[in-house]
């Protein structure tokens, strides 16, 4: 039998300072103890050594297009042309962080509604049916989402982004060159292929995963408090602003920031959806656009050793931005209330 853990406390007379140095003697645990934790160990060491292995391949690959241009021109480069030695991801990088940017800022308002709609006010067969169709919808591929987008959201959203463009065309982000609103017979090609329609795609795909984090975040916040809230004269809505989403702060940090790293890596939807252009697309609302991820979709069959290695060059990049998304949602999360028990 293990022996249990006791704390021995200084024998009287000692003087007080010595209280705190305090011998304790640990149990060895258990054999199940003892598997369950070098387990545990080897499966987060065994993640750590495919992430380190996936960086070093993607330099390797990639050190013959850096070495050949320098990492400051592949950075500042919108060109893409390898084969005589002009190329960068200032355009396809800026793209995909546009494309994100767009799919962030109408995912998060949706998932989060949704989240405090299946915890706070949806009860029974109900909340069960949206936590199963919200669960159903984190598992269509994405080649679903993309002929979704491109036969169905890009005909449909034209004329929001024709209202857009015409009423907040002030704006630079929605300025669309060549547009005339006032002309009934202008092509609607201007709007199409966009980075508007590419992020609303991936918006969809990013919300059931930002939605899932947030409700299981939300459904944690100590019932003492709620009953706390409402003993103090709070309406619903009070309760929900002053305890829930106080709680669950650092989950709706974590999850929003976690659906940024899909957004940033969406290949197949986005693929389908864009007009590739290399140059810097800085009109959401305009046809051409651009990621990184579309261009090695792109140019991944046609490109030779040196074009192979500049893709792999180009996937580093977008795997260390990920990386630091990844990682500063993690930093938030552990240092967020979330999780933590009523203090009594």
């Amino acid at each position: 039998m293990a022996a249990s853990t006791a704390v021995i406390g200084p024998p009287e007379g000692r003087p007080p300072s010595d209280l705190r140095q305090r011998r304790r003697v640990r149990s060895s645990g258990s054999l199940g103890d003892r598997l369950f934790r070098s387990g545990a160990r080897t499966s987060g060491l065994l993640v750590l050594a495919i992430m380190t292995s996936v960086g070093l391949f993607l330099l390797l690959r990639g050190y013959q297009a850096l070495s050949a241009v320098g990492p400051l021109k592949f950075i500042t480069t919108q060109a893409w042309d390898p084969d005589i030695h002009n190329f960068g991801i200032a355009a396809v990088l800026l793209g995909s962080v546009f494309i994100a940017i767009v799919a962030i800022v109408v995912a998060v308002p949706l998932a989060l509604g949704t989240a405090l709609f299946i915890t706070e006010i949806a009860r029974g067969w109900l909340q069960r049916t949206l936590i199963s169709l919200v669960d159903l919808m984190a598992a269509v591929p994405s080649v679903v989402y993309g002929l979704w987008g491109l036969f169905f959201l890009q005909n449909n959203v034209v004329g929001l982004a024709k209202w857009i463009s015409t009423w907040l065309g002030w704006i630079p982000i929605f300025t669309v060159t060549g547009a005339d609103p006032s002309n009934p017979l202008a092509s609607d090609s201007v709007y199409t292929a966009s980075t508007f329609v590419a992020g609303l795609t991936v918006a969809l795909m990013v919300a059931p995963i930002a939605c899932s984090i947030m409700r299981e975040v939300f459904a944690q916040a100590p019932i003492g408090e709620r009953e706390g809230a409402y003993a103090l004269g709070a309406t619903r809505w009070g309760m929900i602003s002053t305890v829930v989403l106080a709680f669950g702060r650092g989950g709706i940090i974590g999850g929003t920031m976690l659906g940024l790293g899909r957004a940033l890596g969406e290949t197949i939807a986005v693929y389908m959806i864009i007009s590739p252009v290399f140059t810097i697309q800085p009109h959401l609302l305009q046809a051409g656009a651009n990621s990184v991820s579309a261009l090695i979709a792109l140019r991944y069959g046609d490109s030779d050793a040196f074009g192979l290695s500049a893709l792999m060059a180009a996937g580093l990049a977008l795997f260390v931005l990920t990386l630091i998304v990844n990682f500063t949602a993690s930093i938030v999360v552990s240092r967020s209330r979330s999780g933590a028990q009523s203090e009594v």
